[in-house]
């Protein structure tokens, strides 16, 4: 089991074991800041002493042996696998070079150093400066509760006022503030995969131009160059996916985390103070306690745990619940107290108090006291309201309809179902679409009133408005097991059983679906949709869990590699039925985690899921061809890796006005990625309405600052009105 996810809902909890976990993922950020230096400094040693090389590379191919990456979740994809292992190919392939023992200039510097110093100084420096903020804020939040709780229930209802409004901002601070920090941990934790193996990847790529013994090697090597390459930039498709929907849901639970509680064992959990008497004349201390109560079983459990003490877990008790009265303030010179007496300790009350009164209702309403709310501690998981689209007739034509004039109009169109289509045009098709008086007269196939990006995203918008998604809640998590585990035709047999289990009407709309993907991808040349870019695309909208947390989204990645198997396997999943004598899907999981990952085919045979490497490509000379024939050899130009950054692959022709001529992968004009080298200004040729809050919004005519090329795949970066945010390359023009 890796790092445990750190769930967004957990913030406003704060129990000891989220506060375990966030140190878990803070150690492992830590170990991961103390290797990389350690590697830089090893670089530094193959530039500054040539006489040193076998030592320096020795020790550099055994850090790098030794490291392993850390993964959130309880598995990893068979990419992931590949970048983990890939550290341990690299630390082979410079033991063969030492064989040589050649003197060789190695100029690391601009390969490796800069990126590694980079990713450092700005991704785990940055975490680093927003842990002291996250302590920092801990230590002033708590302390003021404390001081707040003390404050004499005699005091003027004005100044208690002041002061509850007060704490309540500063609470609201801290919850924000541990909201953006959980956030920040996990994302680096996933960064880091390919942040930091893309620069060793360009870095042994700078070695086979100095190694005149190891050309040999350097031919041996390239292809699992190619494969790492693809696997690097698989990891980071699915990566972006994921945080978008990461960011989703935080900013869902932000607005409203009353509404996003995740389903618990317990009845009322929370921190409560509880009064601990002394012998006279030392009166009595208040000591925090993280509470759990279950009602069925009358069961009250409490641990003492004190934040500022660096996460202190004291010893626990547990009894079981008698009664709960309600104390007020003529009574106690404390607000918000309540007294328990336990069934189990005769003559034993204990006093314990809330951060406010909401809270205190909370926990008499779950404890059986006499003020109770009207709605439960634990608010259940809302269910998603139900839309119009249905997997009815109508649902039906309206996928048909889609299908047939993307197939007949943009099935060459780069960046199919990658590109989006401007949202008030979606809906506006949709409405038509999905009434049955204008169903019918709508014309997709011949009419220009309709862009091909907009039918796209109006097949994918409906998709996702199903009540449930095609392949259903209920088979979710059996859909998952075999992509995490297992051999490659254990998966497909597996993936083959669970859809002959769909109802007949998501099966049968599937089939359809998938066939229509199967023809989009034999025309990756054309479109630059592979099978996997289509997996990205279509894994979050025919799959969805029914819970949405940090852990489920973590899933993402392998409802893309189902959909990619789908594809892949359409005639035989949904043309064959599936073997009578294949195990229950649940019995996949005693697979090991550490099964053998997928293994493609060679280049020269590739047939269904050709090559398309559009972020990083890379370029051997001649001499080092593998010489495939030209019918699976990438349409797209091949750049070295030796150069510094990711090198962009061209496009034919120039770009249009819509946002299908963006790569779909990665890619982007080759005339663009040479003439951004610095910051420019541009000017906007068409409009464009933000879709994503990381976007502009702009009209004709306006001005960006600052324009650079973006790591989002056909996106530039610029400011416009103060703004800074994401910009379609193809909309501007530079100045």
């Amino acid at each position: 089991m890796g790092l445990q996810p750190l769930e967004f809902s957990d913030c406003y909890l704060d129990s000891p074991w989220f506060r375990e976990r966030i140190r878990a993922h803070e150690a492992e950020l830590e170990r991961t800041n103390k290797f990389i230096k350690e590697l830089i400094k090893d670089g530094k040693n193959l530039i500054a002493a040539t006489k040193s090389l076998s030592v320096a590379q020795r020790k550099f191919a055994h850090s790098l042996r030794d490291f392993k990456f850390e993964f959130i979740g309880d598995a990893v994809t068979d990419d992931e696998r590949c970048i983990d292992a890939s550290l341990r190919e690299f630390s082979n392939f410079l033991k063969n070079l030492e064989e040589q023992r050649e003197i060789m200039a190695l100029s690391v510097t601009e390969t490796l150093i800069k990126p590694l110093e980079k990713f450092r100084k700005e991704q785990l420096g940055a975490v680093k400066e927003e842990k002291k903020k996250f302590d920092k804020e801990t230590e002033k939040n708590y302390s003021l509760i404390d001081k707040h709780l003390n404050l004499s229930a005699k005091k003027k209802d004005s100044h208690l006022q002041e002061a509850d409004i007060q704490v309540e901002q500063n609470r609201q601070h801290f919850y924000e503030l541990s909201l953006e920090y959980v956030c920040k941990l996990q994302e680096i934790q996933e960064r880091k995969k390919f942040e930091f193996v893309e620069p060793m990847l360009s870095f042994f790529q700078g070695m086979f131009t100095f190694y005149h013994q190891g050309h040999e090697l350097a031919k041996d090597f390239n292809h699992y160059k190619m494969e790492l390459q693809i696997n690097i930039q698989n990891t980071r498709n699915r990566f972006e996916g994921t945080r978008s929907e990461v960011e989703e849901l935080m900013n869902k639970i932000r607005q409203n985390p009353k509404d996003h509680k995740r389903a618990s064992q317990f009845t009322a959990e929370g921190y409560l103070y509880v009064q601990e008497k002394r012998p006279a004349p030392f009166g009595s201390s208040w000591v925090k306690h993280y509470c759990m109560y279950r009602k069925a079983a009358k069961k009250f459990n409490m641990i003492p745990f004190e934040h500022r003490s660096g996460g202190k877990l004291g010893d626990g008790e547990v009894f079981f619940l008698k009664e709960c009265t309600k104390r007020h303030t003529d009574s106690i010179d404390r607000r918000f107290c309540f007294d328990i007496e336990a069934a189990d300790r005769p003559g034993v009350s204990l006093t314990m108090q809330a951060f406010s009164e909401e809270e205190r209702k909370q926990w008499l309403e779950a404890l059986g006291g006499k003020e109770a709310l009207s709605h439960s501690f634990n608010t259940a998981i809302i269910p998603r309201p139900e839309g119009s689209a249905q997997l009815d007739k109508l649902g039906f034509t309206i996928i048909r309809k889609c299908i047939s004039a993307v197939e007949t109009r943009g099935i060459n169109d780069q960046g199919l179902y990658r590109v989006v289509g401007v949202s008030s045009k979606v809906q506006r098709l949709l409405s038509m679409l999905m009434d049955v008086k204008t169903c019918h007269e709508v014309d997709l196939e011949n009419s220009a009133d309709w862009e091909v990006k907009t039918i796209t995203s109006a097949l994918k918008q409906y998709l996702r408005s199903l009540p449930e998604p095609l392949m259903t809640y209920e088979l979710h998590g059996d859909f998952i097991v075999p992509a995490k585990s297992g051999s490659p035709e254990s998966r497909v047999n597996a993936i083959h059983f669970l859809v002959h289990k769909l109802p007949e009407k998501n099966k049968e709309m599937l089939d359809i679906l998938v066939k229509h993907l199967t023809n989009v991808s034999n025309h990756s040349k054309q479109n630059l949709m592979t099978v996997a870019n289509l997996g990205v695309v279509f894994g979050p909208t025919l799959m969805r869990p029914q819970e949405e947390t940090v852990a489920a989204l973590m899933d993402l990645k392998f409802q893309n590699i189902v959909v990619e198997i789908l594809i892949e396997n359409h005639e035989k999943i949904f043309r064959m039925p599936p073997d009578t004598t294949f195990p229950e899907p649940t019995c996949l999981s005693a697979s090991p985690p550490n099964a053998p990952p997928r293994q493609s085919k060679r280049q020269g045979q590739r047939t269904k899921r050709p090559v398309a490497v559009y972020n990083l490509c890379l370029e051997l000379e001649d001499g080092d061809s593998p010489n495939p024939s030209k019918e699976d050899t990438p349409t797209s130009s091949l750049d070295s890796l030796s150069s510094p950054s990711p090198v962009t692959a061209a496009l034919p022709g120039p770009p249009g006005p819509d946002k299908n001529h963006l790569l779909a992968d990665g890619g982007s004009f080759g005339d663009w990625a040479s003439t951004i080298v610095s910051s420019r200004k541009a000017r906007a040729v068409y409009p464009c309405e933000a879709e994503h809050s990381s976007e502009l919004s702009f009209e004709i005519g306006a001005i960006f600052e600052d324009v650079q090329t973006s790591r989002e795949p056909g996106w530039l970066e610029g400011t416009l009105n103060g703004k800074r945010g994401l910009i379609p390359q193809n909309y501007v023009k530079l100045l």
